[in-house]
């Protein structure tokens, strides 16, 4: 038997790239910053920068819904792969495969954490997509919940 998960939380250092293969299947790449739970000598906090890939409808979900400086818990396992860059050279990536990406902050503190990152880069923000209301016909007085 083999164990390999990872949880970590943390923020996006910048909005999640989506991308496609050759047979359509999406793909976003994106990394998160967390914070390390010791201080160091100077009573500082670290942060390591976790690289992460999403596929499929859960890569479909990242892009749409977070961007720089969003709160979120990535669910998945580590893997590692080896690689030739463009110059010729073997090179090894270690990042997490999430199957699941979690909100960790409210509607509210995402929008005001994405605005705060769009001022500080000279963007012009817009707040996430509003919520999709549907309409019930209740006249029935059977509702199905």
């Amino acid at each position: 038997m083999s164990l390999n998960r990872a949880d970590i939380q943390g923020r996006f250092v910048r909005d999640p790239e989506l991308r496609r293969t050759q047979s359509g299947t999406a793909v976003a790449s994106f990394t998160l910053a967390v914070d390390d739970d010791f201080t160091n000598d100077k009573g500082e906090r670290g942060c390591s920068f976790i690289p992460c890939v999403a596929w499929k409808q859960t890569a479909e979900f990242v892009q749409k819904y977070f961007i720089k400086g969003n709160m979120a818990i990535v669910s998945g396992r580590i893997q590692t792969r080896q690689y030739t860059d463009k110059d010729g050279n073997k090179r090894t990536a270690t990042e997490i495969v999430a199957d699941r990406v979690y909100f960790c902050e409210s509607k509210k503190d995402r929008d005001e954490a994405s605005y705060a990152a769009s001022e500080r880069e000279g963007k012009n923000y817009q707040p996430a997509r509003a919520p999709v209301q549907v309409e019930v016909d209740d006249s029935e007085g059977d509702l199905p919940f």
